[in-house]
């Protein structure tokens, strides 16, 4: 049995015992946790689609560990201007391992025949649009660029809610790749506001800000 399902923003085909290595999570070593946007379950000749997602229908791992991945050099050079830039990355991972495919509540779909052409245009758009509603511009806080912004939302924390619910010491450890002295302390008292909808005092409380730090 096998399934296909969405995990720190990446989608996944996964067996049980398997290993696999996803954007950082925020969940602990040796903790367990669930992902229950499941797309697609496969048991021997039963397939369950979702539209997108399956009803009831979980996988289910355990955090083995945090880790980094191998170093990624990017280097920028401009012809006869003197200019070159020579950056390193490693992604912050964890590696999980999968303990169970839940399917409850699943709806089975029936196994499209030859003629059915309209079935399989059905299936495709449903899923496109759930992704993109959820992020926020996480830029709208002072102190994060694009390329925070970018990790985090890597990282599973892509909404003003769920920053405001970060400690800053865990966002500084989730950024700790992307170069530059980021002081964080301010970013989930800011995000709170964001969140709250509180634009005008944000942007009373930014203005006394340089960089984040008060």
């Amino acid at each position: 049995m096998y399934a296909i399902v969405e995990m720190a923003g990446q989608q996944f085909k996964v067996a049980k015992d398997q290993k696999v290595y996803v954007h950082r999570l925020q969940a602990e070593e040796g903790k367990k946790v669930t992902f229950d946007n499941v797309l697609l379950l496969a048991d021997g000749s039963d397939i369950t689609v979702g539209a997108p997602a399956i009803d009831g229908a979980a996988v289910e791992a355990k955090v083995v560990k945090h880790l980094r991945g191998d170093k990624v050099i990017v280097f920028k050079k401009k012809r006869r201007k003197g200019y070159q830039v020579k950056n390193g990355h490693r992604q912050a991972l964890t590696e999980i391992v999968i303990e169970s495919i839940v399917a409850k509540g699943g709806k089975k779909a029936a196994a499209p025949k030859k003629e059915e052409k309209p079935a399989k245009k059905e299936a495709a758009p449903k899923a496109a649009p759930k992704k993109a509603a959820k992020a926020d511009d996480l830029k709208k806080i002072e102190g994060i660029g694009p390329k925070i912004a970018e990790t985090l939302i890597a990282a599973g924390v892509s909404t003003f809610a769920e920053l405001a619910k970060t400690d800053a010491a865990k966002i500084s450890e989730i950024i700790a790749d992307v170069r530059g002295n980021h002081v964080t302390d301010t970013w989930p008292a800011q995000a709170k506001l964001a969140a709250e909808g509180k634009w005008d005092e944000l942007k009373k409380w930014q203005d006394e800000l340089d960089g984040g730090k008060a």
